[in-house]
């Protein structure tokens, strides 16, 4: 029930409104992971620790199988649902969100650019030349979960356009993200198993206009797609975006066909007002449930339905899997470690900050309600968070099966801990010194939280 005390959320503000309220409790228990995966790892039990993760777990029978650790069976395969939910995510801002209008999507478009562009330019500029430069990708990346989670902490002191702002500056660094990985982290594929992906997306292209719309054959379809791309050696996360870009935004029943079912439904149910008996209306109900259902499109209940279970579950596990580094003074030290967290703590709030200055001198963008260049700068630094999609780019980037060294790898992931720490520690206290107490939205305007 709304609150008597709230505004109304305009209609078109409520996805972003249960985005923001899973993220922010997700990244609670996304944090408590990190933190838990950290002690067990630098505790007497670390070595077990590493070793259940490494772990094999076979599926398959005969040759057909799969035979990977449970590591993998995370970052690879449970992942892909995190992907396919981060497409869906950027095709509801590309045709119903801040992305869809051109004038909006100017600012967290340029900001995104430049929060990609100079935190790899500051990591090239430290590891040029070193075995570390391949890692480039790792401070590209922002964890929106633990960025809505830390704004949640400061509550109504952040204004609502800052949250949009940082809530699209994100979908379009994971698109960004995304891009890195199929090209950048990509070792030499089968043209086979890639024509195989295109059928497979060809096939659900030719079912979704044929007006299929089961999920379950669209899931069956995703999985063999899955493991084509598997197969490609291209990473398999990148067919969960692809998929999640592909699924339809529109709905198939509107109020005009609902609101005269509806009717003819209640009408049925009042012929006999006393009887409570619902057995001769099934037909009459199978038909009100199956269009509630259409009401919303394929996008929006593939969001609604699968988002929690990636915030929190695949993300946490995630975290559990990836964030158990043995921290080592040479470690935090090393000129890796260095690069990474210098790229996340300076080079994305000063690139998001500049970018944006020139698209907002340029007169291509303004800023958002309530948002100042210093607030700007404060909200460049929570994207300094780099948690998740960072540490997954790390594990690319120096997978020790390429590399045949784990010390690159932990390395990264410690320079990703230091930098994600430091942004969300100067994040807060810019944000905490450059707003008001209480954020009061300006007249005309509602903010969403």
């Amino acid at each position: 029930m709304q609150s008597p005390t709230r505004r109304p959320v305009p209609a078109f503000l409520r996805p972003l409104v249960r985005f923001l309220e899973t993220e922010a409790s997700g990244g609670v228990i996304l944090l408590a992971c990190a933190i838990l995966a950290l002690i067990i790892a630098n505790s007497p039990w670390g070595p077990a620790w590493y070793d259940f993760w490494h772990t094999h777990l076979t599926i398959g029978y005969g040759e057909y199988k799969l035979d990977y650790p449970l590591e993998w069976w995370v970052n690879d395969a449970l992942m892909t649902l995190f992907f396919f939910v981060v497409g869906l995510e950027i095709k509801r801002e590309l045709v119903k969100g801040e992305l869809r209008d051109p004038k909006k999507a100017a600012l967290p478009a340029a900001a995104a650019l430049g929060g990609m562009v100079v935190p790899a330019l500051i990591f090239l500029s430290l590891q040029w030349g070193q075995e570390g430069k391949r890692g480039w990708g790792i401070p590209m990346a922002t964890d929106i979960a633990f960025v809505v989670g830390v704004m949640a902490l400061l509550g109504k002191r952040v204004p609502a356009g800052l949250k949009i702002f940082i809530l699209s500056l994100a979908i379009v660094d994971d698109l960004g993200a995304v891009l890195v990985i199929a090209v950048a982290y990509t070792p030499e594929t089968s043209l086979l198993a890639l024509g195989l992906v295109g059928l497979g997306l060809l096939v659900v292209l030719a079912a979704r206009f044929g007006g299929i719309r089961a999920f379950w054959f669209y899931f069956f379809l995703g999985g063999l797609i899955w493991l084509a791309m598997v197969a490609s050696k291209v990473h398999p996360t990148v067919a969960g975006v692809i998929l999640g870009l592909m699924t339809p935004p529109v709905n198939m029943v509107g109020k005009k066909a609902l609101i005269p079912l509806m009717d003819y439904v209640l009408g049925r149910l009042r012929e006999i007002p006393e009887s409570d008996d619902m057995d001769e209306y099934g037909d009459e109900m199978m038909a009100l449930v199956e269009a509630g259902r259409e009401t919303l499109s394929p996008l929006d209940r593939l969001e609604q339905a699968l988002h929690p279970w990636v915030a929190f579950g695949i993300m946490p596990l995630f975290a559990l899997a990836n964030a158990g580094v043995v921290l080592k003074p040479e470690y935090i030290t090393s000129p890796l470690a260095i690069a990474v967290a210098l790229g996340l703590f300076i080079g994305k709030p000063v690139g998001i900050l500049l970018f944006s200055w020139v698209a907002v001198k340029a007169g291509i963008a303004r800023l958002p309600v309530g948002v100042t260049m210093p607030v700007l700068l404060g909200g460049g630094c929570l994207a300094g968070i780099g948690f998740t999609m960072a540490l997954f780019i790390t594990a690319l980037a120096f997978d020790p099966n390429v590399i045949g060294s784990y010390e690159l790898l932990d390395k990264g992931k410690t320079g990703t801990l230091a930098g994600s720490v430091l942004s969300a520690i100067a994040g807060v206290i810019l944000l905490w010194f450059f707003m008001p107490k209480l954020y009061k939205p300006a007249e005309g305007t509602t903010s969403p939280a």
